[in-house]
């Protein structure tokens, strides 16, 4: 990496310290927790990790056959890291495991989703 992408991507890092620290100091100080901060902070971090990885906010550039192979199957791990996630946070946040105590409707459908992606991945595309 050369010396002017290395300074963008320790601004682009300060920049994210900046947004988290601040969203911290606001959860710590009033209680509240912003979820713009929370979304502009991945934000910036996943710009931050394309420019460490590729060299620039934008991803990779041309591709072989490998690369294009770790990435559909690293997309596929981690798809699935999603939907596990998202179903833990659903139970978690509602504080029960049954179905009919369940309140936050949107995260149940966010969850239903990710269910019904993936069941359509495998079964129809018969990738697994």
């Amino acid at each position: 990496m050369n010396k002017t992408k290395s300074i963008i991507s320790i601004l682009v890092f300060i920049v994210f310290l900046s947004i988290i620290g601040f969203t911290l100091f606001k959860w710590v100080s009033f209680g509240t927790i912003d979820a713009a901060g929370i979304f502009f902070s991945f934000l910036a971090l996943s710009y931050f990790f394309n420019w460490l990885n590729w060299g620039h906010h934008e991803g990779g550039g041309e591709k072989d056959e490998l690369d294009k192979h770790i990435e559909t199957q690293s997309a596929k791990i981690g798809y699935y890291v999603l939907m596990i996630l998202s179903g833990l946070i659903l139970f978690i946040s509602e504080g029960t495991g049954s179905f009919n105590e369940i309140d936050n409707y949107p995260l149940v459908i966010v969850v239903g989703l990710t269910c019904y992606r993936s069941y359509y991945r495998i079964h129809i595309f018969k990738e697994v």
